[in-house]
């Protein structure tokens, strides 16, 4: 996986190869992100893990996440199945 970063800093991930983590196409990746489907996040490593990241995408119960050595090159990654969140229940 190649991931950069933009000049504000952003991790840049190519659509193609993210998609195909998801067994989507480009297109459909795409049309996931603009419908709100697609959530990221991006975490800092503390400690002994300072200056690594943690990448997360997660579209429906699957994540993929990435480690980020301190070089800015991809460790590890894996996809996994997550329980989605219970919804609040209403009083």
């Amino acid at each position: 996986m190649h991931i950069e970063r933009d000049e504000n800093g952003d991790f840049v991930l190519e659509t193609p190869e993210l998609a195909q983590r998801f067994g989507l196409s480009s297109e459909e990746f795409r049309k996931s992100l603009r419908q709100g489907h697609i959530t990221s996040s991006v975490e800092r490593g503390e400690g002994e893990d300072a200056g690594t990241h943690r990448l997360s995408v997660r579209l429906g119960n699957r994540r993929w996440r990435a480690i980020l050595s301190a070089q800015g090159k991809v460790d590890h990654e894996e996809m996994t199945f997550v329980k989605n969140s219970p919804k609040p229940r209403r009083p």
